[in-house]
């Protein structure tokens, strides 16, 4: 789908363009007459399913679109008690802490007061797939924070990219549907490698920004806490001098960022598919709870005027060379639930909840997204009274109004009085201490239409692309391909990889060539002409932020009976003084008797410690070990795949023979490779594991990297 210009409506007071349908941006009769036209429940015909009602282009929401109003009903109501999306989630408590006060932009306490320590619930969560799907599934990351504040409730409904698949709620029910399995066969599960959803995709433009991120390593990532966060849409805050200072929020794991290759995410899932969750759970449990670095992007009307994009557009970001991420706090999470329904299950997060001092923008999916939460809630937890339940009650602050009965009423007001005004007393609201929305002026005429502001498609998905180092564009033409490898329909491929050529004539030419098409299809013309020259912004690649410690990461050390005791009390010593932590995998899980007689029990056996499981491994055997360990088919993949997936690998002398059996040959060895000879050489290994992942063994490895490489080398 195309943006196309609405020349025909110039004459309207407000410049704007309809979304519409088709390669050249003509409006697509996909049929003809009263029985194929699209009408609401009520049989009224549809004359706008791109645009919900506003004032203005930019302006907000209008509450008369019933049109929006019962797509997105009707959506909410779809499931129960499942969530729609983010169904698969894992939550864990925390603290909020400020150390830089923001009382020049808004009247916020848990921004204003530094040392102010806010409780807070976090809950983590895959987009598409059920609950009981596997938690490697490339997806978008739910990342939402409860601030359980002293003037009410603030939630942070945030995801782990920072822009969104769709400009207008409207289209909120159409993503998810396409996404989702099939209504006639009910599959795929927790997958986007399907016709349904690059059908929809390919026709939605406003998408391939996102599409970058989601065919991206963001899209997999190796853990909960190497995942950045972002609250998506511009907010406001509101001072007390009722000034308004736009704000986009930002969360940085103090561990650095990280993700998995794809191939350890398929096989991840089939040894562990609750792989996230155990890595939290057990975290948190051994005292090593992950943090988190909380900041804004602070902006006033001036720099949105001027800024190329509109900054109410949610399918675009602010770069921080241009904007500075400014830390404010920190957050640690180092609580675990007591009961997973309770807690996780039933909490509830809505975007509308704010405080006084936070406001909201015109965002059109921010606009919709307010609605569509309060109404979810009530469909899943059965109540309007949901915030009842404990995890959702607010901590720092009383709660006193007239609301009351409804299922499963916890409270009612006491006495005579349930309305206001009365003559009996009770609670009053309170002009100084009151939520008072941000009085901006708002004009235009009401219309369906996306402002011209919104219409460039291509120039920051771009941006994104170039941004990448060379390895990182080579996993995103991987992800494409196979992507679109699993669509049977030939048209819905080429219409995909000609939206690329608007991205990356590089990168659409290696797409075409993986799945084999004849030639590369039409670029489809764009609504506005995309921007070729935005500079790369190192803050959008994972490579570039390395963390260059292996703390909070796992070490997987193969033993046999004989090894060398002085070798793994150096790499037990040298991983746990980061923090991280490291795991014995043995032929048996009552383990191995190292060299000096000491017992060293295993954690895992082999069969069910695969090397996908942790961040480097290390093979410390005896000679007798290695010979029977390289019969073993399961140990020859733990040795092969660690090395397929680029990990650091340590090895003491004796493990040559299981290289060989493996695959290894001397002349495959790289310096990605060391050998653990002494003591010492424990302490290197786990300096160089540092790095994370030794990426040059990719080129030698994949048959397509070089061809890729090539390509971006411009030869």
């Amino acid at each position: 789908m195309t943006n196309g210009t609405n020349n025909e409506h110039s004459a309207q007071p407000e410049a704007g363009f309809e979304v519409r349908i088709g390669d050249g941006g003509e409006l697509h009769q996909l049929a003809t007459g009263d029985a194929d036209t699209l009408t609401t429940q009520q049989g009224v015909a549809v004359a706008d399913d791109q645009n919900s009602l506003r004032l203005g282009a930019r302006g907000p929401a209008l509450l008369e679109d019933f049109h929006l109003r019962e797509k997105l009903f009707h959506f909410d109501h779809e499931r129960i008690p499942e969530r729609v999306v983010h169904a698969r989630g894992y939550g864990v408590h925390g603290t909020f802490t400020l150390t830089e006060s923001l009382a020049e932009f808004t009247m916020a306490r848990i921004l204003t007061e530094v040392g102010e320590k806010t409780p807070m619930f976090t809950r983590f969560s895959t987009v598409a797939g059920s609950k009981g799907s596997f938690d490697l599934a490339r997806d978008v990351r739910g990342f939402a924070c409860k601030f359980y504040t002293k003037q009410g409730n603030w939630d942070i409904v945030a995801n782990n990219i920072p822009v969104f698949f769709i400009q207008d709620a409207i289209k909120f029910p159409d993503l998810v549907h396409a996404a989702k399995p099939a209504p006639d066969r009910n599959f795929p599960q927790a997958q986007t490698a399907h016709d349904n959803f690059w059908d929809f995709i390919s026709l939605t433009p406003e998408s391939m920004h996102m599409i970058m991120w989601t065919m991206s390593d963001r899209a997999i990532p190796r853990s909960f806490r190497f995942m950045e966060g972002f609250g998506v849409h511009s907010f406001r805050l509101i001072n007390a001098e009722g000034k308004s200072t736009f704000v986009k929020f930002h969360f940085k794991p103090k561990l650095g960022l990280q993700s998995v290759l794809w191939n350890e995410a398929v096989k991840i899932n089939g040894a562990d598919p609750d792989f996230h969750r155990r890595d939290l759970w057990d975290a948190i449990d051994m005292g090593n709870p992950p943090e988190w670095d909380f900041g804004v992007q602070l902006f006033d009307d001036a720099f949105a005027e001027r800024f190329a994009f509109d900054v109410l557009d949610p399918t675009k970001i602010i770069p921080e060379e241009e904007v500075p991420v400014k830390i404010i706090g920190s957050f640690v999470l180092d609580g675990l639930v007591d009961n997973f329904f309770a807690e996780t299950e039933q909490v509830a997060f809505c975007t509308q909840n704010v405080v006084p001092g936070i406001g909201f923008s015109n965002d059109p999916l921010l606009q919709g997204r307010n609605f569509s939460y309060l109404d979810t809630q009530l469909k899943r937890l059965g109540s309007p009274n949901f915030t009842h339940i404990p995890i959702n009650q607010p901590r720092g602050c009383p709660v006193h109004n007239f609301q009351q009965d409804g299922h499963m009423a916890m409270r009612n007001p006491k006495g005579r009085a349930n309305y206001e005004p009365n003559s009996w007393g009770g609670p009053r609201e309170n002009p100084d201490t009151g939520y008072s929305h941000f009085p901006a002026e708002e004009a235009g005429t009401r219309i369906q239409r996306r402002p011209e502001s919104f219409a460039d498609h291509y120039s920051q998905a771009r941006q994104f692309f170039v941004s990448q180092t060379p390895i990182e564009q080579k996993h995103i033409g991987d992800a494409l391909v196979f992507e679109l490898s699993k669509c049977q329909r030939l048209d819905i491929r080429e219409r995909m990889v000609g939206h690329l050529r608007n991205i990356d004539e590089r990168l659409a030419q290696i797409v075409a060539t993986g799945l084999g098409l004849a030639g590369l299809p039409p670029a489809p013309r764009p609504a506005a002409p995309p921007v070729a020259d935005l500079p790369p912004s190192d803050a959008l690649s994972i490579v570039k932020r390395g963390p260059g410690s292996f703390a909070g990461r796992k070490l997987g050390i193969l033993l046999s009976d004989g090894a060398s005791t002085a070798v793994v009390n150096a790499l037990v010593a040298a991983v746990e003084s980061l923090p991280a932590t490291c795991e014995f995998i043995t032929p048996k899980i009552g383990g191995v008797t190292l060299d000096d007689g000491t017992l060293a029990a295993g954690k895992q056996k082999i069969d069910g410690g695969p090397s996908v499981l942790y961040d480097a491994v290390a093979l410390v055997v005896s000679v007798q070990g290695a010979s029977l360990l390289a019969r073993d088919a399961a140990t020859r993949d733990f040795v092969a795949d660690a090395f397929g997936h680029c990990k650091f690998i340590g090895f003491s002398p004796e493990a040559v023979p299981l290289l060989r059996k493996a695959g290894i040959e001397e002349a495959d060895m790289d310096s990605g490779m060391m050998s653990l000879k002494i003591a010492a050489d424990g302490s290197a290994f786990v300096e160089r594991c540092g790095e994370l992942r030794y990426r040059d063994r990719e080129l030698t490895l994949d048959l397509d990297a070089a061809a890729f490489l090539d390509s971006s080398r411009g030869k």
